[in-house]
């Protein structure tokens, strides 16, 4: 068996859809990288012939959107992140029979991207990344007729097919860990940056918080940029200005998780002893803090591989009602939430009726 995509990966040290980039002589990658990857894939023998069977492909290609409408979440702190839906469509692709490409946009117009893709009926599908998407963006490709799928965004009310993480479910989690621990006096830093995303987790902590009957504490709710460097300044700001902290506090994503942290412990604030703190996404940094961060981890490859699963249903059986799938999060529990006391088993209240329904 010759040299694979995911060998040279290994070696590289690297995502396979940064080879596959590389092979297929694709923008996105570094040029270091890039020359790794090329004298790693001649040294082991790789050739084009290698690139896919007489099948591979035969049924279309598609295009996946990796759209920044901004750079506050889709940007190179979150590369990794985005290799993972990557990698998991093309291998869904690879199993239907499709090719995959990537195209990136940065702040480039709605109208503009939507043009594009127009323009290129040799496309059998689009996956578009709607991370930094408004409602208002993701409407725009109401006059697109070729099949396309989102995912990293959530809209109930627009009638296309979303594929995404279970945000409520995850962040309820977050909030039965911190009560288990003995947490009581809970905060969150939230992003000051709106995405879908980071709604559905702040309206999730508000109403996890009600329906385990924990007050909310003004003075416990930060906003912190959603870059590494925003959050920090951002919290070294609130620190500075004396700012009151609980014994636990949820970061809406790990990337706000680590700015904070290093604030933390600039000002002096041991983690978990001072402040425990919850991250969201398990990205690979966390496991690598000191502490390393507790954090949500949602399997990104199987929301690119459902993506493409449902884009190829859509391609073979249209027309289809939209569809919303949700994909659960996992607590990976590490060393940054401490107990200061008995687990708290709080009757939960029904949110239909909190909410006066």
């Amino acid at each position: 068996m010759g040299t694979t995509i995911k060998d040279i990966a290994e070696q590289a040290d690297v995502s396979m859809a940064t080879v596959s980039l590389v092979l297929n002589n694709k923008s996105g990658v570094g040029e270091a990288t890039r020359r790794r990857v090329l004298q790693l894939a001649q040294e082991m023998g790789y050739t084009s012939s290698q690139r896919g069977s007489s099948t591979a492909g035969d049924r279309g290609t598609i295009r996946f959107l990796k759209i920044a409408r901004h750079g506050h979440t889709v940007n190179r702190d979150h590369t990794v992140f985005i290799s993972d839906y990557i990698d998991g469509i093309i291998q869904a692709g690879k199993a239907l029979r499709y090719k995959t490409q990537v195209t990136s946009f940065k702040t480039t117009p709605m109208e503009e991207i939507v043009t594009t893709i127009q323009s290129e009926p040799e496309l059998a599908g689009a996956i578009v990344l709607g991370t930094e998407m408004t409602r208002k963006d993701v409407l725009m490709f109401q006059s697109v007729s070729l099949p396309f799928v989102f995912i990293d965004t959530f809209l109930e009310y627009v009638p296309f097919d979303f594929v995404d993480m279970n945000n409520v479910d995850s962040v309820f989690k977050v909030i039965e860990h911190f009560l288990h621990y003995g947490h009581r006096e809970i905060g969150v830093v939230r992003s000051s940056v709106r995405t879908r995303n980071f709604y559905l987790r702040d309206k999730a902590f508000l109403e996890a918080m009600a329906c385990f009957g924990i007050e909310i504490d003004r003075r416990y709710i930060f906003n912190a940029d959603s870059t590494f460097d925003g959050a920090y300044q951002d919290m070294v700001g609130y620190l500075n200005a004396g700012a009151k902290l609980p014994t636990a506090l949820f970061c809406t994503n790990d990337i706000i998780a680590f700015g904070v942290l290093k604030a933390l412990r600039e000002k002096g604030v041991r983690v978990p002893e001072d402040v425990s703190v919850v991250g969201f996404d398990d990205l690979p940094t966390a496991a690598l803090l000191d502490p390393p961060l507790t954090s949500i981890a949602v399997s990104k490859r199987e929301i690119g591989s459902t993506a493409m699963r449902r884009l190829d249903s859509r391609i073979r059986h249209a027309p289809m009602p939209p569809t919303k799938i949700v994909v659960g999060g996992t607590l990976i529990e590490r060393e940054s939430v401490a107990r200061i006391g008995e687990p708290i088993i709080p009757e939960l209240k029904d949110l239909d009726q909190l909410l006066g329904i």
